[in-house]
């Protein structure tokens, strides 16, 4: 029923049915609530599809009246060289009829590939970075231990990895919820020699984010995490960096920030100059001073350096709704930054002990 009302109001909103006090009010909601703001273009984005897509209907059915109407005119005369005359006295119209029903019926497939889903509209161009592990080599490797040790049972190999990022202390840490799809059980792992089992404990597909949460009895919690999570849209050309798991060992990847706007303008992620690979996807993005500033999700087919990153705002949206749509307590966030003004090699030391590779099993 609340989404219902939401949609109701964007609708005032868009057609300019509100009156003006409820329209500075509206727009002050929007400025604070980024899922909103979110909405209200999404949907003005439909709407002026839609629109056009019942203009050249409009045109069509025009076309088609006239076209009857010539037919009628037609049949009516009688002369042997009735269609020479009603052609020398129509040609001009039937010619820019023919062009106008042309662009009609390719403006009408564009419009309806236009209202396809987004994931159709993305895959063609849109790749999730996600690792798919060499499965020939693991399995060649779990045959010879069952040959060694006939009584163990063969482990079932990794079948895709990618990064994950501690957001507290007590042991959760977020992906992107497209590495963990469809995964039996996940492991996560990282170069300080931690290897933890976890379980998904909440997922936002519309974002591609999900929390997950160690589940191991040992483990008793991590040390006060080096970075803090920025609360406020980053400029554009801010240096950034990030770490990944593109291969089994960690990466460092630096750019800079080269628009708001992730894919197709979406306006909740982030494009970034950094060449990312697959594996990268659920990684941190963090800008000079070491503020968490997004999480890693994919890149552009065939454009080098064109990769994208969920806003902070939105990864903070979704820590803010776990009580209200789990049964779990509210996460305590780090307050204090410890990245800031030391050198870059200073930073990754204190960061890679809290990015993981995530292993997935299915």
């Amino acid at each position: 029923m609340l989404e219902y009302r939401t949609y109701e109001q964007i609708e005032r909103y868009l057609k300019g049915e509100m009156t003006a006090e409820e329209q500075l009010t509206f727009e002050a909601l929007m400025h604070t609530d980024v899922r909103l703001a979110s909405q209200v273009r999404e949907h003005k984005q439909l709407l002026q599809t839609m629109r056009k897509f019942g203009q050249r209907q409009s045109l069509q059915q025009k076309l088609n009246r006239i076209h009857s109407d010539m037919q009628s005119e037609t049949s009516s005369v009688l002369a042997p060289n009735g269609w020479k005359v009603t052609w020398n006295r129509h040609k001009q119209t039937i010619a820019v009829a023919a062009s106008v029903s042309l662009l009609s019926v390719f403006g009408t497939l564009w419009s309806v590939q236009q209202l396809k889903s987004p994931v159709q509209q993305q895959t063609a161009r849109y790749v999730e970075l996600r690792r798919e592990v060499e499965r020939l080599k693991k399995t060649q490797t779990a045959i010879i231990n069952g040959i060694n040790d006939a009584v163990k049972p063969v482990p079932h190999p990794v079948a895709f990895s990618g990064t994950g990022f501690a957001i507290s202390a007590a042991g959760y840490l977020v992906t992107s919820s497209h590495v963990v799809e469809g995964a039996d059980s996940i492991m996560i792992e990282n170069k300080a020699g931690l290897k933890y089992k976890v379980n998904e404990v909440y997922r936002d597909e519309i974002h591609d984010l999900s929390i997950l949460k160690i589940s191991d009895p040992g483990f008793e919690g991590f040390a006060k995490l080096p970075y803090t999570f920025k609360t406020a849209d980053s400029d554009l050309g801010e240096r950034v960096f990030t770490l990944g798991y593109p291969r089994e060992d960690v990466v460092f990847g630096e750019g800079s920030l080269s628009s708001s706007t992730g894919f197709e303008g979406d306006s909740t992620s982030y494009q970034i100059s950094i060449p990312l690979n697959p594996g990268n996807s659920g990684g941190p993005l963090l800008d000079d001073k070491g503020n968490m500033i997004g999480v890693i999700s994919g890149k552009q087919a065939g454009q080098e350096g064109a990769a994208f990153a969920v806003k902070s705002t939105y990864l903070l949206q979704m820590i803010s709704e776990l009580p209200a749509s789990t049964t779990l307590s509210p996460l305590a966030l780090p307050k204090k930054n410890t990245l800031t003004g030391i050198s870059r090699p200073q930073q990754l030391k204190k960061l890679k002990d809290y990015v993981f590779v995530v292993k997935v099993y299915n």
